[in-house]
């Protein structure tokens, strides 16, 4: 029976990030805006599961390929992080990255 809870969930505590404000999550968030379009897109990374070592080791990379729900011109992210897993460099095309608070900003003009 603690298989099918391990595996399924429940009867455990989650963890909650606190600090970014998006419940139980321990993802890092990032907002881009596509080229030429009235659309924020948050995206999610999870630095324990998305990241994936570079050949030259000691550093990790994520690539996004990121579409909105409005707006259909993509945007390619990518984020190289440390060996600590922090975050060193970012490298966008077809938009251009902005801050949490002007995401939260176009988000409760959009609603």
């Amino acid at each position: 029976m603690g298989f099918f809870k391990k595996l399924f969930g429940g009867g455990g505590s989650s963890k909650s990030s606190g600090s970014r404000g998006f419940g139980d999550d321990r993802g890092v968030y990032f907002f881009v805006q596509p080229t030429g379009c009235d659309e924020v897109i948050r995206v999610r990374v999870d630095p324990m599961n998305d990241l994936s070592e570079s050949d030259e080791g000691g550093t990790f990379f994520v690539r996004k390929g990121v579409v909105g729900q409005k707006c259909f011109k993509p945007v390619n992210l990518e984020l190289t992080f440390s060996a600590a897993k922090q975050l060193v460099a970012t490298k966008i095309e077809g938009g251009v990255m902005i801050d949490e608070a002007a995401w939260k900003a176009w988000s409760a003009q959009a609603q």
